[in-house]
């Protein structure tokens, strides 16, 4: 994701790819995968994501991981900022033969809504 490059990307996902969001299995497979990269770079062409620590037990591997990178393209249907967003995540993903088959993660979305003034805080 750093630089963009999907060439490697067959090393660490497998073709049979799942994402798991709100209890529901989605099939992206390999080629999924790969077509989210551009889309995330266009918005953030700066992006750069930091594994901040790592586990892994069996099959299984935690990580904590900060994105950070300047708002320059159309984001959920807002508009280019130029601001930095920063957002931090913890990604679970069960891992097969050295690739990742299933994936799933929180990450903590109001924040970077806010640094790109998508939200606004109301409070005393």
């Amino acid at each position: 994701m750093n630089t963009g490059n999907v060439n490697r990307t067959a090393e660490f996902i497998s073709p049979d790819y799942v994402e798991v969001h709100n209890n529901v299995r989605h099939a992206v497979g390999l080629e999924g995968a790969k077509a989210h990269v551009p889309g995330v770079r266009d918005t953030y062409p700066d992006l750069h994501l930091t594994v901040e620590r790592q586990i892994a037990e069996g099959d299984w591997v935690v990580t904590q991981v900060t994105a950070r990178g300047s708002h320059q393209g159309s984001w959920m249907g807002i508009k280019p900022t130029g601001k930095m967003i920063e957002i931090t995540a913890v990604n679970v993903d069960k891992v097969v033969d050295g690739r990742i088959v299933k994936h799933r993660g929180a990450a903590n979305m109001p924040e970077p809504l806010m640094e790109i003034g998508a939200i606004q805080v109301v409070g005393p």
